[in-house]
């Protein structure tokens, strides 16, 4: 039995959940998301529980109910919680501006990066004195807020030997020594 499919979800206070033609819709405080399910897996809604239970021990069934089970569970936890990350821009000029949903980036190109992000996805920008310049995504689907932080990070990937780049807040650089320690 898969470990993580044979979980149950437990649907918190304030979080609706329907199922329907093999279409689960979970609506919450922060947001609604749908998400269809192969009409092998079977799911069963009892006093709050959510279970998903598979036909077989065949492969394909044991890679679906795992998943399915983690892209609902990520649904229920997104649309009562919502999700947040922080990504920092390290390095000398860089900047980062927000109108609206537009997010101008200055990296050191010579001309400045302008990302249209989805409506689902909200957006705020930091720029403190002496401190990194912050972007803050909130959303309540995990895949999307995802996708939207490494397109991100795509424009300039943090570099092992000055560190110099955009990445997670906390996240740690694996550092490389130049050319002269090698002497």
């Amino acid at each position: 039995m898969s470990r993580i499919g044979k979980l149950p979800i437990q649907i918190p206070a304030g979080v609706t959940l329907t199922i329907k033609d093999n279409v689960v819709t979970v609506k919450g405080p922060k947001g609604e998301l749908t998400q269809n399910v192969n009409p092998d897996i079977r799911i069963s809604l009892e006093d709050g529980v959510l279970q998903l239970t598979r036909p077989g021990e065949e492969k394909s069934y044991r890679a679906m109910h795992g998943l399915y089970r983690s892209l609902i569970n990520n649904m229920v936890i997104g649309v009562s919680a919502g999700y947040t990350k922080k990504l920092e821009l390290v390095g000398v000029g860089y900047r980062v501006t927000n109108t609206g949903q537009v997010l101008d980036l200055s990296l050191g190109y010579t001309h400045n990066i302008y990302l249209q992000l989805p409506d689902e996805v909200k957006v705020e920008t930091k720029t403190e004195r002496n401190k990194n310049p912050l972007i803050i995504l909130e959303s309540a689907d995990k895949q999307l807020i995802g996708q939207v932080c490494a397109k991100i990070r795509s424009f300039r990937m943090p570099e092992p030997y000055k560190g110099k780049g955009i990445r997670f807040v906390g996240e740690v650089i694996r550092r490389k020594s130049g050319k002269s320690a090698g002497k």
